[in-house]
């Protein structure tokens, strides 16, 4: 475990007997986070930092990510956040790349938060149909009844739709910051190296928030 100057952690383990790596950014923000009239705003913000970054558009994304290979992906919990890849050790680099822009550099653009609301009201339809998901949403809202743990961790379709785009960038400001992070890293990749990369990688792109 290492901190950098930044304040982020940073957690390696090299496993000489693979030829891959597994590489991920785990943010402190879930749906516990959350106020009631905001309920959502932490998985809505997963859906959209892949959308498009300063530099990079989403079909730019989805071309590295076909590059790569192997799989790249990214969920919400209630405690937490996680942005992963797993892809082989000679695209280390460049995986490293995507999700410290993905996660860091996110550019906020009007149309793609409209689009992935629409998806995200879709995802919140198809669970409400869901007999499995209702009961569970159901259970957990009576065990923790006025608790953030109680709420979806998707929100419902009133919240999502009130969500807007000043929302949905202060909480990623105050959430998205190096003492909330934790970059994680396993496989053939020497630590020394993964150490200075990582820093590199996601030092310029926090600086240059501005």
């Amino acid at each position: 475990l290492s901190e950098l100057d930044s304040g982020q952690r940073v957690i390696t383990e090299r496993i000489p007997s693979v030829r891959s790596v597994a590489l991920g950014f785990w943010i402190g923000a879930g749906s516990r986070d959350e106020t009631p009239s905001k309920a959502g705003v932490t998985h809505f913000l997963e859906h959209l930092l892949f959308k498009r970054t300063r530099r990079r558009t989403n079909a730019e994304i989805s071309r590295v990510i076909d590059r790569l290979g192997g799989e790249v992906d990214a969920f919400t919990t209630k405690e937490y956040t996680g942005f992963y890849v797993h892809t082989l050790e000679a695209h280390f680099e460049e995986a490293l790349d995507l999700i410290a822009d993905v996660v860091l550099a996110p550019a906020f653009q009007a149309g793609d938060i409209e689009t992935e609301r629409g998806v995200i009201l879709e995802e919140i339809g198809e669970a409400n149909d869901n007999p499995d998901d209702l009961v569970h949403e159901m259970f957990v809202g009576s065990f923790w009844k006025s608790h953030p743990l109680g709420a979806p961790i998707l929100g419902t379709a009133a919240t999502v739709g009130s969500i807007s785009r000043r929302d949905l960038y202060g909480y990623y400001a105050s959430r998205y910051v190096p003492g909330n992070l934790i970059v994680a890293l396993a496989g053939c990749v020497e630590p020394a190296r993964a150490l200075d990369a990582i820093a590199k990688a996601t030092l310029g792109r926090l600086a240059g928030r501005g």
